[in-house]
């Protein structure tokens, strides 16, 4: 398989941080964010007094970080929810909360847990955090400790946090899928699918002298993009249609066949597998033909959670054709609204 450059965007000004937005591209650029949607068509535009350094979506919500600050604006216009929180010293980076809600680590050594409209709940101390890497469940939040080890959080009543292994990594993705790609001190890459005490698997899978700076999971397995700005596959026989090996400083996935290069200079790439493509139109057209053959209720039931399932992936428009073979315009209407204006 071999992936292409689609479209390609230059921004005006420096980039500090690239997000994705559904099956959109959220790019902070200088003093200003803009949404690019599949086209790399500006959607919206804001000008905001600091630059951003962080940000995620979730549910109609992005949350963003600039300054000291941490802030919610509405997907569909940008426009910003409420007055924002802050904290001494700033913040350092933030996960969308399984659920509904938001963490945000402080550069203080505290995780900061709110509601899904940004209104604080708890702080917890945990010590230095050097990147939030995602959640096995509501409760339980992985993170990499300022040593480079994996620590999991409790959040319940009673908060408790605890060391994954005395292992040290020098860099871990985000999770996805339940899985990680991680880069051991002798420069090895590994793949592993960590529980909150432990490994149910973990293997090397590259020993090339290669430094991640970003990675994405794509249909075809783990992309990397490495400090010195080339993209390359975890998958044998899968590769890029480029001679540029400086493509950028970081990597977001889109979709399973999409992914975007982001230069800090400005120049953003929109990477497609046509391969990958036709593979999700075949499964699409499977599961959508049997959904319309499904007949008994826990048939449907399986439908209704596949569908759900593709709509928190952001694969909206498989979402669309499940929730249409069941009959529910109301679900119908509200994705492709979305499609429309997210």
């Amino acid at each position: 398989m071999t992936w292409t450059v689609a479209r390609s965007w230059q921004a005006p000004s420096i980039i500090s941080n690239a997000t994705r937005v559904g099956n959109y591209l959220l790019v902070a650029h200088g003093l200003e964010l803009v949404l690019l949607d599949d086209e790399l068509e500006q959607r919206w535009n804001k000008k905001l007094p600091f630059r951003v350094h962080a940000a995620a979506h979730d549910s109609g919500k992005i949350g963003v970080l600039y300054g000291h600050g941490f802030h919610l604006l509405k997907a569909s216009d940008g426009s910003q929810l409420g007055e924002g929180r802050s904290t001494q010293g700033g913040f350092s980076d933030i996960l969308p909360r399984p659920g509904g809600g938001w963490v945000v680590s402080c550069r203080k050594g505290q995780l900061h847990v709110f509601n899904q409209d940004g209104r604080g709940l708890k702080r917890f101390e945990v010590g230095g955090v050097r990147r939030l890497v995602g959640w096995f469940d509501r409760e339980h939040l992985l993170w990499q400790d300022e040593d480079g080890k994996l620590r999991c959080a409790r959040l319940a009543r009673e908060d408790s946090q605890r060391l994954l292994e005395d292992r040290v990594w020098s860099w871990v993705s985000k999770m996805s899928g339940g899985r990680l790609l991680m880069q051991s001190a002798d420069g090895m890459l590994w793949e592993g699918s960590p529980h909150p005490y432990g490994w149910d698997s973990l293997d090397t899978i590259d020993t090339r002298s290669l430094e991640p700076l970003s990675a994405h999971r794509a249909g075809d397995g783990w992309w990397v993009l490495s400090i010195e700005g080339s993209l390359t596959s975890m998958t044998e026989d899968v590769d890029i249609e480029s001679i540029n090996t400086d493509l950028g400083e970081n990597l977001v996935g889109l979709a399973a066949d999409t992914m975007a290069t982001v230069r800090r200079d400005g120049m953003v790439r929109i990477w497609q597998s046509p391969d990958m493509a036709e593979l999700r139109r075949v499964e699409m057209q499977k599961m959508v033909a049997e959904a319309k053959a499904a007949s008994d209720w826990e048939e449907r039931r399986q439908i209704f959670k596949r569908a759900c399932d593709a709509e928190e992936q952001g694969r909206i428009s498989l979402a669309i054709g499940l929730y249409e073979s069941l009959g529910r315009s109301s679900d119908v209407n509200r994705l492709m609204k979305r499609q429309r204006g997210n």
